[in-house]
């Protein structure tokens, strides 16, 4: 791909992210190429439409979770880097506005999306539960569910979100808090 091609396609990218945190997975197409300084043409020849484009952010937004999770096993304090990634995920699912259930709607999620965010989190997971601060009996499935209910009893409210993730790791966690 040539570089102003590829410049042009990563700042679709970065704006759809953007659009759909505000607007919702249901954002306009012309909006996004619009923001983006490109006309819809190129919108749709990079992506083809709104599934591809959509994927494509929702794959980028994984990326960055996945690799947060990788940096955090370097922290001394499993538990805090568990919890700091759950907070990452908080801020992913909020910001994500309906972007997987947009694309699992769609019949057209058949990425490994999930499958690397359940890796990612179980390796912070277990190491909480070696170190002996998180039960054994906690599975990631249930900490992603907690993350997801969290995000859309909060919608927008950071604090709330931030308040009952912070009650829902006391009760994982107790004898840390």
């Amino acid at each position: 791909m040539r570089a102003d091609a590829q410049r042009n396609r990563d700042r679709l990218v970065a704006v759809a992210a953007e659009v759909v945190s505000e607007q919702g997975a249901d954002a306009s197409l012309e909006e996004i190429a619009r923001r983006a300084g490109v006309g819809s043409a190129t919108l749709h020849r990079h992506f083809g439409g709104r599934i591809r484009l959509l994927e494509e952010v929702f794959r980028s937004s994984v990326d960055e979770v996945c690799a947060q999770a990788t940096e955090l096993l370097d922290d001394p304090d499993p538990l805090r880097a568990l919890t700091n990634w759950l907070r990452a995920m908080v801020r992913h699912a909020t910001s994500s506005r309906g972007l997987a259930t947009a694309l699992v709607m769609s019949g057209d999620c058949g990425s490994d999306t999930h499958a690397r965010v359940i890796s990612a989190g179980r390796k912070l997971l277990e190491r909480a539960q070696s170190s002996g601060v998180v039960p054994a009996e906690v599975r990631i499935e249930d900490l992603l569910k907690l993350v997801n209910g969290i995000s859309l009893a909060s919608a927008e409210d950071t604090a709330q979100a931030d308040r009952l993730l912070t009650l829902a790791i006391r009760g994982i966690a107790p004898a840390s808090a």
